[in-house]
């Protein structure tokens, strides 16, 4: 019982005396972090832009994993600064601290873990273009709590990393330094489909965004409403498909009217 009653008051006083706690030290840290954060956020995105297509999905990349690394050697610094380091002391400030925030910022902690997560998982990456729910663009930033992306339509989304419990996440590219677009058109049966599958690889063939390291596939199926087409080919910059399947479509009609075919209006599920 004596021993308890000696240990219990050491194991009660978890924070240090103020006299003993360097603010000045925990500053600096705070300080040296965020700017190096900040500097690495700024640098590497900067050199990204100017950079390789491949060189700049490994520099986006590297953003948000040395936020992480910086933030947590920073965190582990500071602790025994302002604790008094102890398994007593560890058991009691992670209990509180798990109750308390757990019931407070559920949704909050959940996106975080979410972050860290997917930093192993990597269902995303900077540079990377994907779809959740029914938001497409690419990844501008990786954060802890939330990710950025750019649309085709020039838009910043804010997509908290929860959702990765609970929504697919479709990747374009998965790291890779281009991705596929596809091209549909729906056609009136009766045509040379033999011919009509040469026109349309020739319209991708001169596309001045083509990447000629890819396949070309021109897929064509039966459908209730006539032959759909799909044009599937890559281009040579990702953020040029928006042009690149607009050249595609508009040069793949004047071949499809070229050899007399006919588009009909594509089923409503397409649409």
């Amino acid at each position: 019982m004596a021993q308890q009653a000696s240990t219990s008051p050491e194991a009660a006083q978890m924070i240090r005396d103020i006299s003993d706690i360097h603010f000045v030290s925990i500053a600096l840290i705070i300080l040296g972090t965020w700017f190096a954060v900040t500097l690495v956020k700024r640098t590497l995105p900067w050199i990204a832009e100017r950079g390789p297509n491949r060189l700049r999905l490994w520099l986006l990349g590297a953003v948000p994993i040395f936020r992480l690394v910086a933030t947590a050697l920073a965190v582990a610094w500071i602790i025994p600064l302002v604790f008094k380091v102890t398994v007593e002391n560890f058991l009691v400030i992670a209990g509180a601290i798990g109750v308390a925030v757990g019931f407070a910022f559920k949704d909050y902690i959940s996106s975080l873990i979410a972050g860290v997560v997917a930093q192993f998982e990597t269902p995303w990456r900077a540079g990377d273009w994907v779809k959740i729910g029914s938001d497409y663009g690419e990844v501008r930033s990786v954060g802890m709590r939330a990710i950025k992306l750019r649309t085709l339509h020039d838009d910043i989304i804010t997509v908290p990393n929860l959702k990765l419990w609970d929504s697919n996440v479709a990747n374009s590219n998965d790291g890779e330094r281009t991705l596929m677009c596809v091209a549909d058109f729906y056609i009136a049966p009766h045509f040379d489909t033999q011919r009509m599958r040469a026109a349309l690889r020739d319209v991708a063939l001169t596309s001045a965004w083509l990447c000629y390291d890819k396949p070309i596939i021109v897929f064509v199926e039966q459908t209730e409403v006539g032959t759909h087409i799909e044009l599937r080919c890559y281009p040579f910059e990702m953020r040029d498909q928006g042009h690149f399947i607009s050249d595609l479509t508009v040069r793949g009609k004047e071949a499809i009217r070229a050899l007399g075919a006919r588009e009909v209006a594509a089923p409503a599920a397409a649409s």
